[in-house]
């Protein structure tokens, strides 16, 4: 089998994908705009031959590397990169070189459309908040007074994340994204009711060939991660022991509304605050958003440290096997993140973080730039076993320092080059 990964050097971690790839049998091919020379050792021997390219934006220069592998070692029989923002590229490529093992660019866009995403979640029976696209303002007046009024909330149609999302509290703000969005070239946006949430969750999975779930996972966030990037919030989150029944049937059902066949999928859901007529009761699951690839960052690792497992190699056993072959070791904990921003002052030092979680903590890093909005510029993530635990590992890395903290101090405290 021949693979092309597309940007296997971003995050660092995804050199796992290849590496897992490969021990399964695979050639595996790297295309990237980093230079050879500046990627990691780790993902040099995963790849079998690994192609620079001045950006991957530029898609006849991408095109010319994927041909030129074709020539040199066969048809290529898998394109991906496993990146919500390449998805697009991945598409493309596989269509232009009659690569079928993955989806089409219709059905990737389908599948990263807010607005087509409405109808497939309405074919499965999951519920959503209602939405329109952003077109005039009486178009936009009429559906937040269908809905009950203001807030609501406006985000790109296509976009990752958070990025761009904007609640809406008045008329004069309905009016503002009405006139942007009619600015010639434009992103488009949509509209929907705002929905009262406790939180966010999410359904990952490995879907095989025909399917069938061959990993489960459940995560949980805060309830809006807009307000932790617009706002410098200390992100936290976690993955879970254990799926909520519930979340499983809805991740189901959605996976089998969009046709998801052989791919990693990251499904998020809020949880409803309150009672909400249409939507459910307070505590229910209501579909935000379907993302056919893995969960951000360091999430992947995340889960291995959850389940006890390698979620890279059971995603190389499905690609290569069709099927999982990594037995379940049973064996489930909390994975906990928590990020802090070298703007903030806390009480606890990276070393009295080190000294008194140490023998929990899993990973810990400075968090690449591009990530830094959402995810803070430092990361630790433990595995603990109870929700006390979980809690208290948070608010201890993430409590802040009294004020008048002494300067001295607040430097020796957010010192993040050690260890």
């Amino acid at each position: 089998m021949n693979f092309v990964f597309i940007s296997p050097q971003f995050p660092e971690t995804y050199w796992l994908w290849c590496d897992r790839l490969r021990s399964c049998g695979a050639s595996v091919y790297g295309i990237g705009d980093t230079p050879a020379e500046a990627i990691s050792s780790e993902l040099h021997r995963a790849l079998d031959e690994y192609v620079h390219v001045d950006s991957l934006e530029n898609y006849d220069q991408v095109f010319r590397a994927v041909a030129y592998l074709s020539w040199k070692h066969g048809h290529m029989d898998w394109i991906e990169s496993m990146n919500e923002h390449w998805l697009p590229l991945d598409a493309r490529l596989r269509d232009d070189f009659h690569v079928t093992t993955g989806a089409s660019l219709a059905t990737i866009d389908q599948w990263q459309s807010k607005a087509q995403m409405k109808p497939l979640y309405a074919a499965g029976n999951v519920p959503t908040a209602r939405q329109v696209r952003v077109g005039s303002l009486d178009e936009a007046r009429h559906a937040v007074w269908e809905w009950g009024g203001f807030p609501a909330f406006a985000k790109p149609e296509y976009g990752v994340g958070a990025g761009g999302a904007i609640r809406i509290d008045n008329d004069d703000q309905l009016r503002d994204l009405v006139g942007r969005c009619s600015w010639q070239g434009a992103a488009p946006y949509v509209l929907e009711e705002f929905v009262p949430a406790s939180g966010i969750a999410a359904y990952d999975a490995i879907i095989d060939p025909w399917g069938k779930p061959v990993f489960e996972n459940q995560e949980e966030f805060p309830p809006s991660m807009s307000d932790v990037a617009r706002q410098g919030l200390d992100l936290s989150y976690y993955c879970c022991p254990g799926i909520d029944p519930r979340l499983r049937d809805l991740g189901h059902a959605a996976v089998h509304a969009f046709g998801v066949r052989a791919r990693f999928v990251h499904l998020e859901f809020f949880r409803l605050a309150e009672d909400r007529e249409g939507l459910g009761h307070a505590g229910d699951y209501v579909g935000l958003e379907v993302n056919c690839r893995p969960a951000g960052g360091y999430t992947p690792d995340m889960m291995n440290f959850a389940h006890s497992t390698d979620v890279y190699r059971i995603w190389a056993e499905m690609v290569c096997f069709g099927e999982r072959r990594l037995h379940d070791a049973h064996d489930n904990w909390f994975a906990v993140y928590a990020g802090r921003r070298d703007n903030h002052t806390y009480a606890h030092s990276h070393r009295e973080i080190l000294a008194r979680w140490g023998g929990s903590i899993m990973m810990e890093r400075r968090v690449p730039r591009v990530l830094s909005d959402d995810m803070g510029n430092h990361m630790y993530v433990a595995r603990v076993r109870t929700e006390e635990e979980r809690e208290e590992f948070i608010a201890y890395v993430q409590e802040r320092a009294p004020e008048g903290f002494s300067e001295a101090n607040a430097g020796e405290n957010n010192d993040h080059t050690e260890g």
